[in-house]
């Protein structure tokens, strides 16, 4: 990956553009239809990556079925663990290379990816490196009918070749977050970028040979979904398994391409997340956890609260702390420090939450604040901005109380009951997460249990213990990742029986 510089403005300057290789078998290769990357924050182009070809694919899967069956998949544990814990090091060593190619790719503000993105992406490794190690497996003793007994016990092993599709929004968070415990197995990787942020997981190709990653344990490949690369991979027989972080359209849409094939799959797909603010909440905790929650990251991420429901006694006032919220983050370029809300994806991303921004107000919303796009100058006058939106007065039946949008939005609507607020947050086809605001102990206990979704959240958002299990409901998918969730997905139990 080539040099960066920063400019006499702080702005990031890529001094050429960056050429994005796909990596097979421990070395970076040659050919494949070259696309553009963009930086959301200007428009430009910043990096060329290359589509895999079917030729690639294929080759992909050899060197990744060679390496699990022979050195990654029978090394040592504690050797196996050693690497995993370098490839962490590598990764803090190389720490601004990998925040830059991430702004570069997101255009996200760079206190956000310095304290979030890059920080995770190491500390996956470690956490699955220590995990891997402690786990139990099962041992029980038996009776036979001759008298005697006989002893079971189950060892685990890597299931093969697994296939990571990995979402723009969180690039390298999201992406080791899969491949550090399938690796932490035994398993060899094949990751799969998405095509808007291609540019950490190369990155980490160049850490992995670094530290002595055994060739073919993780290979990159660039290029799209349908008819590409992506396809390509789901559907080959030579992949044991698929995870993948992303739309529920694209889940379903892997689903059938895997189902020719007999493979594991493991999705976390979209969400409308609800959260509940009852009145004895903690109200500034309550303003700015939902706030950071429904904003953070330009309001891409999966488990942000597009839906707030408000107990009616402070439902004025909250609406009116959430406006004030919003007006006060500054959008702009990622290394100026007054910076606190970066871009949208893409062009087209920012054209779909501006198709909702519109329908909204066509489905009756009062727009309390945002609506449109801010005025910006210089360079980030070429990027893809939104402002931060909040609206009240939908119905339910709304397509934009009902819909993801995946952006900097809300829609904030009172309640007069517990069980009100219950059905009305249940009232989705997704399940993803939802967070509870309150003071009373047995509510949030009750109300929590009550939300159908795959993680539960009282007087908090975001807060992940990574031993703990993640995944959604309905459709937002379904399998958990995490701790001993992860491991069981990405190993497979022989059980052994010994009669004495």
């Amino acid at each position: 990956m080539d040099a960066a510089t920063l400019s006499a403005d702080g702005a990031h300057r890529v001094q050429a553009q960056t050429r994005l290789p796909n990596f097979i078998g421990g070395r970076f290769v040659d050919g494949g239809a070259p696309f553009d990357v963009r930086n959301p924050a200007t428009g430009d182009v910043h990096a060329v990556a290359y589509e895999a070809d079917a030729a690639m694919v294929d080759a992909a899967v050899a060197a990744a079925r060679e390496c699990v069956e022979g050195e990654w998949g029978h090394m040592p544990l504690a050797r196996r663990r050693a690497l995993l814990m370098k490839v962490a090091d590598g990764i803090e060593r190389r720490f601004d290379e990998f925040l830059e190619a991430e702004i570069a790719d997101t255009g996200k503000p760079r206190a956000m990816a310095a304290h979030l993105d890059i920080p995770r992406g190491a500390a996956n490794f470690r956490v699955f490196a220590d995990f891997i190690a402690s786990l139990p497996d099962e041992a029980f003793e038996m009776d036979t009918p001759d008298g005697g007994r006989a002893i079971n016990y189950s060892v685990r092993k890597p299931l093969g070749v697994v296939g990571v599709i990995a979402p723009w929004n969180l690039p390298l968070l999201l992406m080791t977050w899969k491949v550090a415990p399938a690796m932490a197995c035994g398993n060899a990787v094949i990751v799969k970028p998405s095509e808007e942020t291609p540019s950490t997981t190369t990155l980490l190709a160049e850490v992995m040979n670094e530290v002595g990653v055994p060739a073919g344990a993780f290979n990159v490949l660039h290029g799209f979904g349908p008819n590409s690369t992506g396809e390509r991979l789901t559907s080959h027989p030579g992949l044991r398994a698929i995870t993948f972080t992303g739309e529920t359209r694209t889940g379903a849409a892997i689903m059938r391409s895997a189902a020719s094939t007999t493979k594991a799959l493991s999705f976390e797909l979209g969400g409308k997340n609800p959260a509940i603010v009852f009145a004895d909440c903690d109200f500034d905790a309550a303003v700015a956890g939902l706030a950071r929650a429904a904003f953070l990251n330009t309001g891409q991420v999966c488990l942000a609260p597009e839906r707030i429901y408000v107990e009616r006694p402070i439902f004025e006032r909250f609406v009116a702390a959430m406006k004030e919220r919003a007006e006060a983050l500054r959008p702009g370029l990622p290394h100026d420090e007054s910076t606190d809300l970066g871009p949208l994806i893409s062009h087209e991303h920012r054209e779909k939450v501006l198709g909702y921004y519109s329908l909204a107000i066509e489905e009756g919303a009062k727009l309390v604040t945002g609506g449109g796009v801010p005025d910006l100058t210089g360079a980030a006058a070429g990027g893809y901005f939104v402002e931060p939106t909040i609206w009240t007065g939908l119905p339910q039946t709304a397509r934009v109380t009902r819909e993801e949008i995946f952006g900097p939005c809300c829609h904030i609507a009172p309640f007069d009951s517990e069980e009100e607020a219950i059905c009305l947050a249940n009232d989705t086809d997704y399940g993803l997460a939802s967070s509870v605001w309150t003071r009373e102990l047995s509510r949030a206990h009750r109300v929590g249990r009550a939300m159908a979704v795959g993680i539960s959240w009282v007087n908090c958002w975001f807060l992940r213990d990574l031993r703990t299990a993640f995944g959604g409901a309905r459709q937002s998918g379904f399998g958990r990742e995490g701790g001993a969730h992860s491991i069981a997905f990405y190993s497979e139990i022989t059980n052994i029986c010994v009669k004495v």
